[in-house]
């Protein structure tokens, strides 16, 4: 049940992105779904690859670099799904930045954090 809470919370996070961002479309609430399911996967799978990858990279840059990975996959993911649209790289960083507050700021207010 939490899994389905994050997800939705998520897919509101980046529902709300367009409203915030001119650069960002999100079509409707079922790309918004598919979009933050698709983000999540990749999170999960490609993410810590990516991470090992380009680990002199991070550790020259301090750890900056991760913001460039996230906005990479946020703007790769923008690719893959219908009805989620990203204008560009800084449109991708700023954006990413942007979920990731929002979905944590709504995470520490839905969900339970003793459990």
């Amino acid at each position: 049940m939490r899994l389905l809470l994050t997800w939705l919370i998520n897919a509101v996070a980046l529902f709300a992105l367009p409203y915030l961002m001119q650069s960002i479309r999100v079509e409707n609430f079922g790309a918004a779904l598919i979009a933050a399911l698709v983000l999540g996967l990749v999170n999960t799978l490609v993410k810590p690859m990516l991470f090992l990858l380009t680990l002199p990279a991070t550790v020259l840059t301090l750890g900056l670099f991760i913001f460039v990975l996230n906005a990479l996959m946020f703007w790769m993911v923008a690719t893959f799904v219908d009805g989620f649209q990203v204008a560009g790289f800084w449109s991708a960083l700023f954006g990413a930045i942007l979920y990731s507050l929002i979905s944590w700021a709504l995470s520490a207010l839905l969900l339970d954090s003793k459990k």
